[in-house]
């Protein structure tokens, strides 16, 4: 092993492999310039390896990228509180804190993914990665499928629509600005005016 490979196994204690370092360095590459223009020789730079290093770990650069996103993902949702769980506090408070953490989520991690829209098949592997049940998305309807088993929402009350529609107002809230040569600003906050609206919209369909 060449001593700037082992340099590199040495960072965070030793306890990380180099496939997990490769993935590490090219989560945080997203995080700070986004996907456009990200190549295997800048990822390799960044990680003190050669080029070729990464093909010993990877298939390829959509391979390594896929598992970036996801852990880019995970980072973000760590930061963000934790989801409600079926039958606690009130439906309202509990998809007033659904649409918020969609929001937030979706207003970091969407920039990055619309770098990818040249590049179907990452976000092919990034979807195969991720469990449907893993994500927002689908622990949201899986929330409201469990109040409406639970008698808290209407017994005909169409989750799936209501999901869909929490999901689309997250998306048009960040992409309107990314398609409209806008910058979409990670920090700012979430206007509580927002989620009480949609909230409401969505309760006025699915409450009892």
């Amino acid at each position: 092993m060449s001593p700037r490979r082992a340099a590199v196994l040495r960072d965070g204690g030793g306890e990380r492999s180099l496939r997990e370092h490769l993935i590490a360095t090219a989560e945080r590459m997203i995080s700070e310039r986004g996907t456009i223009g990200l190549t295997v020789r800048g990822i390799a730079r960044e990680a003190g390896v050669a080029d070729g290093v990464l093909y010993n770990h990877f298939a390829d650069k959509e391979e390594l990228l896929a598992h970036a996103l996801r852990a880019r993902v995970r980072a973000v949702e760590r930061g963000l509180p934790a989801l409600p769980e079926p039958g606690s506090d009130t439906i309202e408070a509990n998809l007033r804190a659904y649409v918020t953490h969609g929001m937030a989520l979706h207003r970091t991690i969407l920039p990055a993914m619309a770098g990818l829209l040249a590049q179907p098949e990452t976000l092919t592997r990034f979807a195969d990665l991720v469990g449907s049940g893993e994500t927002w998305r689908g622990r949201l309807i899986g929330y409201l499928r469990a109040e409406r088993d639970l008698g808290r929402l209407a017994p005909d009350a169409q989750v799936d629509a209501a999901a869909r529609m929490i999901v689309g107002v997250c998306h048009e809230a960040v992409l309107s600005l990314l398609f409209g040569g806008g910058l979409v600003p990670e920090a700012m906050p979430v206007e509580p005016t927002e989620v009480d609206a949609l909230v409401a919209a969505v309760l006025a369909g699915i409450g009892r």
